[in-house]
């Protein structure tokens, strides 16, 4: 764990004590999974840099006087913890929340969503359930339900697997940047809690001594699985406010935790005052010996979207929107290769 610039005390998510648990130990490398991200992406011939209307969120599509933009993920390994609680109800949140916003870090506003869902054997009850959250995660994000696909394949799934895929549209000056500029300002909005990233280390750190039925410790929740399935947070409502108060560049803080912030370019990412964690990463952390930096190099801690912009706007635009001013921007160090993140002692 190496140390931050003195910007604030380190300050723990939790104590850890035992066999330290990681990602990667989980059964996670996120260093590999980069690398057959950017095979793949080789492979098809893509270029993330190429044109303006590049971004790390969404691709986009010149359509003449706007941008068509896509997005695609899932739900995860949370469908695990969903399984083991016989409880679905929640999870379509999840599925729309981790694609709509992708687009509007972006700078794109979602329109529409279809979904996919495979399944190794058919099941009205579980079916019915994800179809709730799904119709919920929508009407919070205002969007469009268009459809979607169910698959049977007893031969490739064990149990079920849900993504989906969003599509968006923006004026072509609509769209954010992308990319931070030394002397801005940085803006969070809260986390619900763990989101749709990490739940194969979190689950692995809650089950060496639990069950996901057992009684949750901290309040809020009835049973750990419970806290564990709390839906990732929706930020459509920041579009407006954001293109107003001039945000350079947004981050949606998922896989990869806070390095999600270097993305915004190859600045130093000073974080001053960050929402505090909820209690279920003191608690993953405490269960599973965590080390700090890879508690904030896998989950969001608290903090699940972030903005730049002129420090003269970003005030205002904390305070219309429940936001806080977190930290700033700095050159990189002399010497430096790519972007760092300072937080609570850390350097990420």
């Amino acid at each position: 764990m190496s140390e931050g610039g003195g910007d604030d005390d380190v300050e723990s998510a939790g104590e850890t004590d035992g066999d330290e648990l990681t990602y990667a130990d989980a059964g996670v490398d996120i260093d590999a999974s980069e690398a057959a991200t950017a095979a793949l992406i080789g492979a098809v011939g893509s270029d993330p840099d190429a044109g303006d209307s590049a971004s790390d969120y969404a691709g986009m599509l010149d359509i003449g006087d706007r941008y068509l933009a896509l997005a695609t993920d899932g739900v995860g390994t949370k469908l695990l913890v969903a399984e083991a609680l016989g409880d679905y109800s929640t999870v379509g949140i999840d599925c729309i929340a981790m694609n709509v916003n992708d687009l509007v870090a972006a700078g794109v506003r979602p329109v529409a969503f279809v979904d996919y869902l495979a399944v190794d054997e058919p099941d009205e009850r579980f079916a019915e359930q994800v179809g709730e959250g799904l119709s919920r995660g929508a009407e919070l994000a205002d969007i469009e339900l268009v459809g979607g696909e169910t698959a049977v394949m007893p031969d490739v799934i064990q149990g079920l697997d849900l993504a989906g895929a969003c599509v968006g549209l923006a004026a072509k000056d609509g769209v954010f940047d992308g990319r931070a500029e030394p002397g801005d300002a940085l803006v969070g909005w809260r986390s619900a809690g763990i989101h749709s990233n990490g739940l194969t280390l979190a689950r692995e750190a809650v089950t060496r001594d639990h069950d996901y039925a057992d009684a949750c410790p901290f309040d809020g929740y009835e049973t750990l699985g419970e806290a564990l399935l709390e839906p990732t947070a929706i930020y459509t409502d920041l579009l407006d406010p954001m293109r107003e108060h001039g945000v350079r560049g947004a981050a949606h803080v998922t896989g990869g935790g806070w390095t999600n912030l270097e993305r915004l370019g190859e600045n130093r990412y000073v974080i001053d005052d960050a929402f505090d964690p909820q209690p279920v990463f003191e608690f993953v952390q405490r269960e599973g010996s965590v080390p700090d930096e890879e508690m904030y190099r896998t989950f969001n801690m608290g903090t699940g979207f972030v903005a730049a912009l002129d420090p003269d706007a970003a005030e205002e635009l904390a305070a219309e929107t429940d936001g806080r001013v977190i930290g700033r921007v700095e050159e990189r160090g002399e010497g430096g290769d790519g972007g760092s993140v300072a937080i609570r002692g850390l350097t990420l």
